[in-house]
């Protein structure tokens, strides 16, 4: 055991006392030493009850022959940092909380792991840990909040986003959209809808990491504290057996895992986050295998934001157990951490509700949610979630309304300072230029809450998962870097062709070569994460992974 060289041999006396200080006994001195990662805070809705899951995992460990040691990471919550600065801190906090996680492991010699995170960017970078550091692990991902509800609806955090425009439009009063503020978020656990964290979390158990079940199952279900001890108790079986994420985290499991994104329609973030991963896990994957996969794989469910349902009625209908038996044939077999593989855990799922998850003879569509577009606005690629642009502008070429920054394109969308059939172009918000890819769902939803029917966004930073409409986000080149997007001007063309996956600048190649000759990258004093961030990171199509 890796924990050995802290407890064992005579030189390893200082090393004892402390860990007696924490009341180890000789028993355990002699069993497994587990880290648990606990991104537990009370600040973000789906962290605030892991501290409770981090405790049925102690026991499961416990249970199992092992011994729990907790220990903390950082969380944002993308909704409350949403619309100003503090969302250019979202993405850099995926690289730091990987950090994090492999510091507490190496450093005190854990022989394995069970992370027990929600949200955007707590996911993705405990899986990428796990990936790096390699000791055996599961995921217990926290659970999808309860709709809100009122008025004979059910509600999610995207309802709120839209009544700002509903406002702004006069569709809706101040004081209806304070009382939708108060009804749409019951309590704790991650937005309601197929957003990036409810995504990650059905990514993480597809790849095969976490157990059966555990992503859809509501943060208040009872079921949700019996797969954390269970998780607990089968983390130290991984020991015992030397089953380790890279045995998990394979070509076969990312192309599983991406399969179960399309067919559920999931957010655009899942291509940054997937990237990181297997690079951290030694796997090439770029976003051409993206496109190749989606193209055949169904759309089977149709999830907020782009459709009606919840991760609550997902969670009924089935789960993910549920949504892998309908793929099954669209699957190859991987073991995962619970000792069962891939396709035995198919087989024994059942769907209790084919309205929500349908078979691939009946999708939604009969092509994946996400696309990886390209063309001269976009040489290096950028991606549009797909399942939720209306077939009406899966082709649209219009003019560009150019904001360098969200806060101008915001501010224009209020006031009205858009036209049915604009292109708004939102640059200087990617990887380096942001710095942080900031999400855009401020604008999104204050256009759809506008009532805007055609007109699309383009952008180099991020949309958040809960983004619907016809936005093409993660532009690559950036602007930042010189990439095509900083040379459009208001007024020239865009075409975008999502049937044929393109995505267009329509100015003659001797005006860009006079623009370009022209063109100055703006200059923005940085300091702190920031600063490290934008001097180290990867373009999107890369991963938006640091150096």
């Amino acid at each position: 055991m890796r924990s050995e060289a802290v407890k064992v041999g005579y030189q390893r006396a200082p090393n004892r006392a402390l860990l007696r200080s924490l009341g180890v006994t000789d028993r355990e001195m002699d069993q497994p030493f587990i880290g648990i990662a606990d991104a537990y805070n009370a600040i973000v809705p789906g962290h605030t009850h892991l501290r409770s899951l981090s405790e049925k995992v102690r026991e499961g460990v416990a249970a199992g022959g092992g011994v729990g040691f907790e220990f903390g990471t950082i969380g944002v919550c993308d909704g409350i940092a949403m619309g100003h600065e503090g969302m250019r801190y979202s993405l850099p906090s995926r690289e730091n909380i990987a950090d994090a996680v492999e510091v507490m492991v190496e450093a005190h010699r854990f022989d394995g792991l069970v992370c027990v995170g929600t949200c955007d960017k707590i996911v993705p970078g405990m899986l990428m840990a796990a990936a790096r550091c390699n000791i055996p692990s599961i995921v217990v991902t926290g659970g999808p909040m309860l709709p809100g509800y009122a008025a004979g609806q059910e509600l999610s955090l995207i309802d709120v986003f839209e009544g700002v425009g509903r406002v702004a439009a006069g569709a809706m009063s101040a004081e209806e959209l304070g009382e939708l503020e108060c009804a749409a978020m019951p309590g704790c656990g991650s937005c309601q809808g197929l957003y990036t964290a409810n995504t990650m979390a059905c990514v993480t158990e597809a790849l095969g990491l976490s157990l059966p079940g555990c992503a859809a199952i509501p943060a208040v279900d009872a079921a949700k504290l019996r797969v954390a001890r269970e998780s607990g108790e089968r983390v130290v079986d991984l020991v015992r057996e030397g089953v380790r994420p890279r045995d998990i985290i394979t070509p076969v499991s990312l192309a599983n895992a991406i399969r179960v994104d399309m067919a559920l329609g999931g957010s655009t973030n899942t291509v940054l986050h997937l990237m990181a991963i297997a690079r951290e896990a030694g796997i090439p994957l770029d976003l051409e295998t993206f496109n190749a996969i989606g193209e055949e794989t169904p759309h089977i469910c149709h999830m907020q934001p782009g459709g009606p349902h919840s991760m609550l009625a997902l969670y009924r209908a089935g789960g993910i157990p549920a949504v892998l038996a309908m793929l099954k044939h669209h699957i190859d077999d991987a073991p995962t951490v619970s000792g069962r593989s891939i396709l035995e855990i198919a087989d024994g799922a059942r769907v209790a509700d084919p309205e929500i998850i349908r078979t691939v003879d009946a999708p939604v569509s009969s092509a994946g949610g996400l696309k990886i577009v390209r063309g001269t606005l976009a040489p290096d690629g950028a991606v549009v979630k797909c399942a939720a642009v209306p077939a009406t502008m899966w082709r649209h070429q219009g003019p560009a309304r150019v904001f360098d920054g969200e806060a101008a394109a915001m501010d224009a969308i209020l006031h009205r300072d858009i036209a049915e059939g604009d292109v708004v172009v939102i640059r200087y918000e990617g990887p380096r230029g942001g710095p942080g890819m900031p999400e855009m769902l401020s604008p999104t939803s204050a256009l759809m809450g506008l009532g805007y029917t055609r007109v699309a966004l383009v952008t180099d930073g991020r949309f958040s998962g809960g983004t619907r409409g016809p936005c093409i986000g993660h532009v690559a080149p950036e602007a930042a870097v010189g990439g095509p997007i900083a040379l459009v001007e208001d007024g020239d063309l865009v075409a975008i062709d999502l049937y044929e996956k393109n995505l267009d600048l329509l100015v003659d190649p001797e005006t860009l070569k006079e623009r370009r000759q022209a063109w100055k990258p703006p200059h923005r004093r940085l300091t702190g994460v920031l600063a490290r961030y934008a001097r180290t990171v990867e373009q999107a199509n890369l991963g938006a992974v640091q150096r």
